[in-house]
């Protein structure tokens, strides 16, 4: 089985204008070239586009504007998750064999049309992610006696650390009052407790160990991967925990060979504040009880361990390219290439990405 590295990698700057999702393809696919050694447009071999929007034929459409003919182009859609749902596909492609290099690139527009799963009919009127929000956010409290205040310094941490990320929605500050007293959305969840839709596109170039050496100083392999779907209805979730993260990240570790504890630095699914906590209790950095003072210590600290890009509250949430960006900062921690959001020394990196109220997870551990 071939080792797979991330070479290249590019983003446009997530906002809440719309945008075409194809201008957002290439946007983010032409910075991911630009950032190659030696790039020749004969050597990608695959196209992957991930994305929620209605669009058809997209990987053939960027293949074209980007002026490359791979071999295989297609597009990949999962809910919240589909960016790391395509990467796993290339790395798939690669250590395989069928293919030595893939473009993976994911845009999404910010009236973006894909956040309702119509098919699940157990949500009734409760179709919006919102309503799985407030329920993870009202057993959680309950069960663990979290406070408002430990879900406010989720929101307020990730805010924070989005105002050194040059490309995130937000680079505007929210102190844990703000948070705490924006404005009531449902019974548990606040508008500043919550991920924005945007427009927003990310890339990444994948290859084969051979082709990496002859095109990156500084590849960065992917060593470990999981990923579980638990069902697609909500109804038959379990509101206590996320049990697709649990049981993807113990397949990330042993694929990895590592254990949580060995992890410097970590992007994980941020939809709102609760699933941060549940998120770093199942990947097994601290447990559900201890989650709230976990955050808390790295708020007081400044230690950017969890989401140091902003999460998906500070930085935005543009579906089909969140997963991609995630692996772009975790890309950039190991390089030692993240500026003000540089975590010291990190050696090995996670990433963590889920659809449709932790229905299903997937997970990657990156290191250098």
């Amino acid at each position: 089985m071939n080792k797979v590295a991330i070479v290249g990698t590019g983003q446009t700057k997530f906002s809440k204008n719309d945008a075409d999702v194809e201008k957002l393809l290439f946007e983010s696919a032409n910075d991911c070239i630009k950032s190659v050694n030696n790039y020749d447009s004969n050597t990608i071999d695959g196209v992957l586009v991930s994305t929620n929007n209605n669009s058809k034929y997209l990987g053939a459409i960027l293949s074209e504007t980007i002026g490359i003919q791979p071999k295989i182009s297609h597009s990949i859609e999962h809910l919240c998750s589909s960016g790391t749902n395509a990467i796993i596909s290339a790395y798939a492609y690669i250590s395989s064999g069928m293919l030595d290099m893939v473009l993976v690139s994911g845009a999404e527009s910010a009236n973006n049309p894909g956040q309702v799963l119509e098919w699940d009919k157990s949500r009734g009127n409760l179709e919006h992610p919102i309503y799985w929000g407030t329920m993870l956010t009202k057993s959680h409290k309950r069960k663990f006696k979290t406070t408002e205040e430990e879900l406010a310094i989720v929101s307020a941490k990730n805010h924070k650390q989005a105002m050194d990320n040059p490309v995130a929605y937000s680079n505007q500050p929210r102190t844990i009052s703000e948070v705490m007293n924006s404005k009531q959305i449902t019974d548990d969840l606040r508008i500043l407790d919550c991920s924005r839709s945007c427009s927003g596109g990310s890339t990444i170039l994948l290859a084969s160990e051979e082709k990496a050496k002859t095109i990156s100083d500084q590849p960065i392999w992917i060593t470990g991967i999981g990923q579980k779907n638990t069902s697609a209805s909500f109804s038959k979730n379990n509101l206590e925990e996320i049990e697709s993260t649990k049981i993807a990240a113990n397949f990330a570790y042993k694929m990895a060979k590592i254990e949580s504890k060995n992890i410097d630095v970590a992007e994980v699914h941020d939809a709102f504040s609760v699933c941060e906590l549940m998120a770093i209790s199942e990947l097994g950095i601290t447990s559900n009880d201890k989650s709230g003072e976990f955050v808390r210590n790295l708020f007081n600290t400044e230690n950017r361990m969890i989401n140091p890009r902003g999460g998906l509250i500070g930085a935005g949430h543009p579906l089909g390219a969140t997963g991609i960006s995630q692996t772009i900062e975790i890309t950039k921690q190991l390089q030692d290439k993240s500026d003000k959001r540089q975590i010291s020394n990190a050696k090995t990196g996670l990433i963590h990405n889920m659809s449709a109220a932790g229905t299903s997870s997937s997970v990657m551990v990156l290191q250098n």
